[in-house]
């Protein structure tokens, strides 16, 4: 797989249900903004993982608190449909 530009994990607990909606709502939202970033959907555990590659985490609320002394930046989604709020923390997140 060829990773384009900033690599974003978008997570949850096993990494095949919140994570893949979360994933192609931040698809959409970085298309939008014209952004190359390549997203993957991705269990907690290797999000959180010292040979995560993500410089961006999206998350869930209830993650928060493993997704702790990490290296990527952690952005907090509190609602996965909301492309308004995803935009806006994508934008922060990559400016």
């Amino acid at each position: 797989m060829v990773e384009l530009g900033v690599l974003i994990y978008a997570v949850c607990g096993a990494g095949i249900g919140t994570s893949v909606l979360l994933k192609s709502n931040a698809d959409r939202v970085l298309s939008d903004l014209g952004i190359e970033a390549t997203v993957r959907a991705v269990a907690i555990e290797e999000a959180i993982s010292p040979d995560s590659l993500a410089q961006i985490l999206l998350i869930t609320p209830e993650l928060e608190g493993i997704a702790s002394d990490i290296r990527s930046e952690v952005v907090v989604v509190k609602n996965i449909f909301d492309l308004s709020e995803l935009t806006q923390k994508l934008s922060e997140a990559l400016s």
